[in-house]
């Protein structure tokens, strides 16, 4: 029997360019304040992560950047599809957050977008950007790892 703290999450979309970009410290999740339209516009999965970061400003945490097309039976209720998001967090969470950003030089960048229930929320990901030779050393790994597991798997073939 499932227990009601343990609600199924389905994942909306996912922003691979930041784990590219950025060394993910720490990730927090947050809801989003949003209309009904662009609800059931995210429903259709017409949402775009890609270059969206976000800031406090006067004490709130918003969301800048993130594309959420505009729904096609909304008519007049529909939002400007980049307009600012507030995200929704504990106070004492955006402070230490802000604190972070200012001191350390990092950026909170959205990971991903997802369903939690009815309701939708966002994974935040504190981060810390990576350097040119950093990407190249990841690219390299991964390129390795991948000849090492066609290698494996020919191996097993053969015999």
């Amino acid at each position: 029997m499932a227990s009601k703290d343990k609600k199924d999450t389905k994942t909306i979309a996912e922003n691979r360019k930041a784990r590219h970009e950025y060394y993910v410290l720490e990730s927090f999740e947050a809801g989003i304040g949003l209309y009904g339209t662009e609800v059931k516009s995210i429903r259709a999965g017409n949402v775009n992560l890609k270059d969206c970061y976000c800031r406090v400003i006067d004490g709130e945490m918003i969301l800048l950047g993130m594309h959420i097309s505009p729904y096609e039976h909304g008519n007049i209720f529909n939002r400007d599809p980049e307009r600012p998001r507030r995200l929704l967090m504990h106070k004492k969470e955006i402070l230490r957050l802000y604190g972070q950003v200012k001191q350390e030089g990092l950026a909170l960048i959205p990971l991903s977008l997802y369903f939690k229930g009815s309701r939708v929320k966002v994974q935040l990901g504190l981060c810390k950007g990576k350097k040119l030779y950093d990407k190249r050393a990841a690219e390299a790994e991964r390129e390795m790892k991948r000849v090492a597991e066609r290698a494996m798997k020919d191996r097993r073939n053969l015999e």
